[in-house]
């Protein structure tokens, strides 16, 4: 993670999601609504008249697996984002389980995250690994070069993280030192958290409470090289990864999937040199029993962040801002699907058969901090983050033959996070209730949509009205997530169904009054999703969504 970027060379405006549709058609007969506390159909007093979409899911046709890593998430030591919001230490009043807050591994749990990065971000290049392991009281207290020259404990380290993951239930992606690091030093790090018992490394892991070695099946070769990790050139990482996979290795278990970074935003001649240069063994020698058309790398990273406007020094208020701030921010995260595409054509390129992977690995909402945030990077969470959340992970859904993971920053108390805390309280967002509807798609197989609706258009910014994306689950059921970006009408959507008998449907919608509605530590959640009306006639699904939401349908 960044303070400096790219701004971002390209348009701010999308075409329709498809046209040409042919007439959807409605068949007989099986009608199901949802009841209690269900969203109707009608708008709110003063919005304008309610929008006509239509839309098909190609059932039949199938498609790729939606990896579960897509909906990942990225923890870095920045403001308290580890320091409060996951570690409170064993003798703190929180309640913990050795030290990690049990609030916040409760709300984690219920989402399913799979997987976490850590420790950075910009963290990761300063991060000297022996300074997070042994006892507690004797740890060297550091300075965070990356953040503000803040104090580091170093209390949260290496066993405390493995405990986290362990306690959530999700998988490690460990991001090494290479920008002031070395090949030695990651190596030995691997070594440490891998190696058998009955190794030196292993030996002094066991000594420090962990006999068996930890599973870590995703490692990060540095972050963000071109800028806070190095100021490199692609030829420079190029090497330099190369050199660094020669020797990180996990000694027990599978063969660690190396990420390389990858671009900034739009650079593209950064993915074209890496992986040109980066992405395949030599041909001799051949470590590890690896033939010379091994992919060097299970994956190649993308950083993109979305703000109001395209200028890394305005990004735009977080609160209180109108609809100029809403449309503007959600132009920005369209952008994250000519992005992928682009980038994924110079892959195919090098890599027809999509071996390798693009991995999303910092995305998320970043404005302007408010002037009493209690701690960096802070933002309060508002209406505007899930819709940001929802139409990205449908992005994400859409690609999923070429993006297999994507984490979303930051998990906790830092800019878009699932989680916020205050002393001993704790909140869930916006975002997080919308990963916690876009679950069902972990796992499951993408399926084809096409969709015709009116435009959203707001001063200089046109969007398609509606972004879906879809999937069908191991048991049949098929799930569809529809974001409405319009801030003031209903829209009444029309899916057809192609293939398969339908028996039932129910949906559930997050909306609020207001787009800048936000998250508070002392009222009642305005976001918990609430059950939306649903009509169903043979293959053809009718709901109205609601101005500013975000549904999830699932029919079986």
């Amino acid at each position: 993670m960044s303070r400096s970027r790219r701004s971002l060379a390209c348009g701010l405006a999308l075409l329709l999601a498809a046209s040409g549709m042919s007439s959807l058609a409605s068949t007989t007969a099986s009608t199901t609504a949802s009841t209690g506390g269900e969203v109707g159909a009608r708008s709110a007093p003063g919005a304008r008249a309610m929008l006509q979409s239509r839309a098909r899911v190609s059932v039949e046709a199938g498609g790729p697996t939606i990896d579960p890593n897509i909906y990942g998430q990225f923890v870095e030591h920045l403001g308290r984002g580890v320091y409060e919001g996951i570690w409170v230490g064993p003798d703190s009043p929180i309640p913990n389980v050795r030290g990690i807050r049990s609030d916040v591994v409760a709300a984690l749990r219920r989402v399913r995250v799979p997987v976490i990065r850590w420790p950075g971000g910009c963290f990761a290049d300063g991060y000297h690994w022996r300074d997070g392991i042994g006892a507690a009281g004797k740890r060297p207290r550091g300075i965070n070069s990356a953040w503000g020259r803040t104090p580091e404990t170093n209390a949260f380290g290496t066993h405390e993280f493995m405990d986290f993951l362990g306690q959530i239930g999700a998988s490690a992606f460990v991001s090494v030192n290479l920008g002031s690091g070395s090949v030695r030093e990651a190596d030995d790090w691997l070594r440490y958290m891998t190696a058998p018992q009955d190794s030196a490394p292993g030996q002094e892991r066991a000594a420090n409470g962990h006999p068996a070695p930890w599973q870590v099946p995703y490692i990060g070769v540095g972050n963000e090289s071109w800028g806070c990790g190095g100021n490199m050139s692609a030829d420079t990482y190029a090497a330099a990864f190369r050199h660094y996979a020669a020797f990180l290795r996990t000694y027990s278990g599978p063969r660690a999937r190396l990420i390389a970074v990858g671009a900034d935003t739009d650079d593209y001649a950064w993915t074209e040199r890496v992986m040109a240069q980066a992405m395949l063994w030599r041909p001799e020698p051949t470590p590890l029993g690896l033939t010379s058309d091994t992919p060097l790398m299970w994956g190649l990273s993308l950083h993109f962040y979305t703000f109001a406007g395209n200028d890394w020094h305005a990004k735009g208020r977080n609160v209180g801002f109108d609809e100029n701030g809403w449309a503007a921010a959600l132009a920005r995260v369209a952008l994250t699907d000519e992005l992928i595409r682009r980038h994924a054509a110079i892959m195919d390129r090098y890599d027809p058969g999509k071996r390798v992977a693009l991995a999303v690995d910092e995305w998320g909402g970043w404005f302007e901090s408010e002037k009493d945030a209690p701690s960096q990077l802070y933002l309060e969470s508002t209406l505007r983050d899930a819709l940001i959340a929802a139409k990205s992970l449908n992005i994400f859904n859409r690609h999923a033959d070429r993006v297999r993971m994507a984490n979303l920053a930051q998990m906790v108390n830092v800019i878009q996070s699932l989680v916020l805390t205050r002393g001993s309280a704790m909140v869930v967002t916006p975002t997080y209730h919308v990963f916690d509807m876009y679950k069902v798609h972990q796992g499951a197989e993408a399926l084809p949509v096409q969709v015709e609706t009116p435009d959203y258009v707001h001063g200089d910014v046109r969007l398609a009205g509606i972004d879906l994306s879809a999937s069908r689950d191991s048991a049949g059921k098929l799930h569809v997530t529809i974001a409405n970006l319009d801030p003031a009408r209903a829209n009444r959507l029309r899916i057809h169904l192609d293939g398969g008998r339908w028996h039932r449907a129910g949906a559930q919608v997050l909306t609020a009054d207001a787009i800048d509605t936000r998250i508070t530590f002392d009222k009642a959640d305005p976001f918990v999703p609430r059950p939306l009306a649903v009509h169903l006639s043979g293959g053809e699904v009718e709901l109205v969504l609601p101005s500013k939401s975000v549904t999830v349908l699932e029919v079986e």
